[in-house]
């Protein structure tokens, strides 16, 4: 096995990687120096001397004013350099499928609180007033007389015997929590792979940039020689033509390298939140051999960590409870029911105002019993099983699939460890080649052929090991992320 390591040698990167910037950045403290000698100059040669003090306020404040345009323009025109570990920390608190799993987090312990109040005692207060007559009292007492009643009433609702439905439910949103837990490991693992496969991305663009650079340079030194042999009169006008053909037909391959170094950056910036500023990378690939872990080993690890499995295996446990909940709604349950408050009864028209109040309160134990709701219940509890079948049938897919996956996690590591150490050596004696290829051809004993094919031999050694470097890389990523290790 190899494994690759990333240096973040923050110094290697500004002297090899950033030529330009570093350009840029001495360039932009040049021109702040002579603005500043020229506001000097202006200030002695150019004003009164009684002007010179009020004009040396007014000069001072512009030049700190375009110095901090300067500066800004300085701090613009740098991306902020990020290693993997910096990444992988603003991922794990900015990425947007990390804060989604924490609100789950909130909706299950929403959901818990719901189920729990059924448990509990459920207290109301009513108050009401109105206004009755009925006429067919007259037949008892000879007159109908109007009805005022006012009431205040506190009630009281309590299940005493539910047929085990509020246990059941209570017991699935217990488990509920449980699966914001896992919902979270997922994410952030998945968050973990996503952006460190983006970082690697990002290396392999850079690295890719490098060579296009280094090919289109080599191609420059082809045509410069071809011009000086053609005009000594030692070389003919296919060669000139043919050394102008390549250092054209290079161009678009680093125009591709750098298009490919925006968009993944854009990628990684995506992943690492929105709202970002421009980014970079800082790091190097290197490898080194090591063994790894079996495929037996990382099966069993697997499958006690894979947070997938274990947010299944606790909704298998949900859809049990739900078949206890389906199967208790036609069944029966106690409740204990009572209210206390304070009544008043008014009696009128016809005859004297008379008026009455007190207190009043009522309590007892009432059963339920919906012995047949027409197979309601029976058609849920069908449909409970049915769910609680599927999620094992989901279970055992599962399981299968992240077999699978470990076994391609594998194969892609053996695969890119084994072209890493193919051509470890490769790349070195290509480059030889091409430095006597050409020399040869300086010296008129190579021919133009013999000098392109060591070209070719090189950039495609070049590329093969940076697209390996970055698949190793990406490959431990996908290993951990089977194992369910991701990050943790």
């Amino acid at each position: 096995m190899i494994r690759l390591k990333i240096s973040n040698t923050e110094t290697q990167r500004h002297g090899k990687k950033q030529p330009s910037i570093i350009r840029q950045n001495l360039w932009l403290a040049g021109c702040k120096q002579l603005w500043m000698w020229l506001c000097n100059f202006l200030l002695l040669f150019s004003v009164p001397p009684c002007l010179r003090v009020s004009s040396l306020k007014q000069s001072l404040s512009v030049m700190c004013l375009l110095c901090g345009l300067l500066d800004a323009q300085q701090a613009l025109a740098v991306p902020r350099l990020l290693t993997l570990e910096d990444c992988l920390a603003i991922a794990s608190d900015k990425n947007l499928d990390i804060q989604k799993a924490r609100e789950y987090a909130n909706y299950v312990q929403g959901r818990y609180v719901e189920e729990r109040a059924a448990a509990l005692p459920q207290l109301g207060l009513q108050a009401g007033f109105g206004y009755s007559k009925d006429n067919s009292t007259k037949a008892l007492y000879g007159s109908a007389q109007l009805q005022n009643s006012r009431t205040v009433d506190l009630s009281l609702s309590q299940p005493l015997y539910t047929w085990g439905k509020i246990g059941a439910a209570l017991r699935a949103a217990e488990v509920g929590l449980k699966t914001a837990d896992q919902q979270l490991r997922l994410f952030r693992q998945a968050a973990f792979r996503d952006v460190s496969i983006a970082f690697y991305d990002v290396l392999l663009a850079k690295e890719l940039h490098r060579l296009a650079q280094e090919n289109l340079a080599q191609k420059e030194r082809h045509h410069t020689e071809a011009k000086r042999k053609f005009e000594a009169g030692v070389a003919t006008d296919y060669d000139l033509l043919a050394a102008e053909v390549e250092l054209q037909n290079a161009r678009p391959e680093l125009i591709r390298a750098e298009n490919s170094i925006r968009i993944s950056r854009e990628r990684l910036r995506f992943l690492l939140g929105a709202d970002q500023e421009e980014l970079d990378v800082v790091g190097r690939m290197e490898a080194r051999l090591e063994q790894g872990t079996g495929f037996d080993e990382s099966l069993r690890i697997a499958l006690d960590k894979r947070p997938e499995l274990a947010d299944q295996k606790l909704r298998i446990g949900i859809n049990q409870e739900l078949i206890t909940i389906a199967n208790a709604d036609d069944k029966p349950r106690l409740d204990l029911k009572g209210s206390a408050g304070w009544h008043q009864l008014e009696l009128s028209n016809p005859g004297p105002t008379r008026r009455s109040d007190g207190p009043a309160w009522n309590a007892g134990v009432y059963l339920t019993f919906p012995f047949f709701d027409g197979l309601r219940s029976r058609g849920r509890t069908q449909q409970a099983r049915s769910e609680l079948r599927t999620s094992q049938l989901q279970e055992q897919k599962l399981r299968d699939s992240i077999a699978l996956e470990l076994r391609s996690a594998h194969y892609r590591l053996t695969e890119a460890g084994e072209i890493i150490t193919a051509l470890s050596g490769t790349v070195k004696q290509a480059e030889r080649l091409l430095q006597m290829a050409e020399k040869g051809f300086e010296y008129g004993v190579k021919t133009r052929l013999e000098v392109d094919d060591a070209q070719t031999n090189l950039l495609r050694a070049q590329s093969n090991l940076a697209r390996a470097n970055r698949d190793y890389l990406s490959a431990q990523v996908n290993l951990q992320w089977a194992m369910g290790v991701a990050g943790e």
